[in-house]
């Protein structure tokens, strides 16, 4: 044993020096890219590891360990970073940093009004390294030279000649033909030569031309110099903004505090989606909640009733759409409902002489997803009905009905009383979950039809989910990331709310069920 648990230990200190080899990889790496933040998260959770797997009084902690660090990464971060990007600016336009914007600017050219042009030929070697010949118009020759561009001789016996008179190679340098200089436009066009301090780029697929910088950042006023046009472009709002109100693109991430909540709650456009989506979505959650469950419940009652034949058959029959995966049933329901092509209204063709729009009108919309989620969630809420049925003792209902009670007072006074101790939680969680049933929205109208004069890209049967996906992918101004996480955070609010409240609400009807 004692054997067994020295190879133990040794084990578990060659997996720790790994592990701490890696995290000095990793901080080195972290150090050099100046990224202080996440080099202090990991030089933390390195020592935390130590302290945990080397001292005895951190004992209990190695079972907590685990879980701790998914949480963290799982629930902790993306909250955290959620809350980050809303506070920004973070959208379409404004998806660079700062410095990055900076150094993009500072690496445009504009070609001059009397810059000179010069011919070329380019040649690779076996390795794929590019080089250029340059022919200027005065007969002048320059080799590309990593970045420079030195003088040659082109009668100089290292230039191979062709039959035209032209250089088709050089040392191990073979000349690109046509087609093989559009294959390599992309690396030609990253090619940045200086010739007498001129930068040298290419102009068109045939020729070079002397470019000079466009913009110069001026660290200290902080701002954009336009060298052509002498325009200075101040920071501002996330951009660089000249006197006149003109923006250089790309814009630059900042941190604009609270804004992105405000709008929700300032901006007309925004506060009417937000209103309209709002509403949308707690109306589909209660109906949504309320029909699944009486439509379980009533089938719970009629199946817990032992006079009824083939009760097994019955309950297995109904559990199907539960027990088919829930994006299958949603596309098979999409193509049921389809106006033109779907079964429902072909039969309600035959029926009427007519068809109903539903995926098209907003009310038909938002009543043929809440008739699919009743479809789907149905099952449940008669499972845990007939569950719950099934605990209430008998001689409670045989007490009453020597008192006289009719069948009705049982229920109202008997079976909803301890029924409800059981499904009341599992309503307000079925609530939340709906609440958030993306899958549901995304595969069946994905959130279509359009409203119109909608400021953002919110459809008539969007509920927040689906609206914060389409404000962070599908927004016609771009991607707005900042203003859907402050949606999120909303969001994530009143399901905090929602989970308090029935946290709650548990604890009630637990006394609730004492006092039957």
């Amino acid at each position: 044993m004692a054997g067994r648990g020295l190879v133990a230990h040794a084990v578990k200190l060659g997996i720790l020096a790994l592990l701490d080899a890696v995290a000095v990889w990793a901080a080195v790496s972290l150090l050099l890219r100046g990224d202080h933040l996440l080099l202090a998260v990991l030089a933390a959770g390195a020592l935390l590891l130590n302290f945990v797997v080397l001292s005895r009084r951190a004992y209990p902690l190695r079972f907590l360990l685990p879980g701790l660090v998914f949480l963290f990464a799982m629930v902790v971060y993306p909250i955290g970073y959620t809350i980050n990007v809303s506070l920004t600016n973070l959208q379409t336009g404004n998806l660079l940093t700062k410095n990055q914007v900076i150094t993009q600017l500072e690496n445009r050219y504009y070609l001059p009004p009397d810059h000179a042009t010069f011919s070329y030929w380019a040649f690779r070697n076996p390795q794929g390294e590019l080089r250029v010949i340059l022919l200027a118009d005065d007969g002048r020759s320059y080799l590309s030279e990593r970045s420079a561009l030195l003088p040659v001789d082109l009668a100089d016996p290292r230039f191979v000649q062709g039959a035209d008179g032209t250089v088709v190679a050089f040392d191990d340098f073979t000349r690109l033909s046509l087609a093989q200089i559009y294959q390599s436009l992309p690396a030609l066009e990253r090619l940045d030569l200086m010739l007498e301090g001129v930068h040298v780029r290419l102009a068109t697929v045939r020729e070079f031309g002397t470019y000079l910088r466009k913009y110069e950042y001026l660290r200290d006023v902080d701002a954009i110099r336009d060298l052509e046009t002498g325009i200075v472009y101040t920071a501002r709002e996330g951009y660089f903004t000249s006197p006149d109100g003109v923006r250089i693109e790309p814009g630059f991430q900042i941190y604009v505090g609270f804004r992105n909540y405000l709008d929700v709650l300032r901006n007309p456009g925004i506060r009417a989606d937000f209103t309209r989506v709002f509403g949308w979505t707690v109306a589909w959650s209660f109906l949504t909640v309320f029909f699944s469950f009486w439509l379980g419940l009533v089938l719970a009652y009629l199946l817990n009733d032992p006079y009824v034949r083939g009760r097994f058959f019955y309950r297995s029959l109904l559990i199907i759409p539960y027990a088919m995966p829930a994006f299958i049933s949603a596309l098979v329901w999409a193509g049921l409902f389809n106006t033109d092509l779907g079964v429902i209204n072909r039969i309600i063709g035959e029926l009427f002489g007519t068809k109903v729009r539903w995926l098209q009108d907003p009310f038909w919309a938002r009543t043929a997803l809440i008739f699919i989620n009743v479809w789907l969630t149905y099952p449940y809420m008669m499972i845990v009905s007939l569950g719950a049925l099934q605990s209430i003792p008998k001689e409670m209902y045989e007490a009453a009905r020597v008192d006289g009670a009719t069948g009705w007072q049982r229920f109202w006074t008997i079976t909803m009383p301890l029924l409800w101790v059981s499904v009341a939680p599992l309503l307000i969680g079925s609530f939340a979950f709906t609440f958030n049933n993306f899958t549901i929205i995304w595969l069946v109208t994905a959130g279509r039809p359009a409203v119109l004069g909608a400021a953002t890209p919110a459809g008539a049967t969007d509920i927040l989910i689906s609206w914060t996906y389409r404000l962070a992918f599908e927004g016609d101004r771009g991607n707005q990331l900042g203003l859907a996480s402050a949606v999120s955070i909303i969001i994530f609010v009143i399901i905090a709310t929602i989970s308090a409240v029935n946290f709650r609400f548990t604890r009630a009807l637990e006394d609730v069920s004492r006092g039957v």
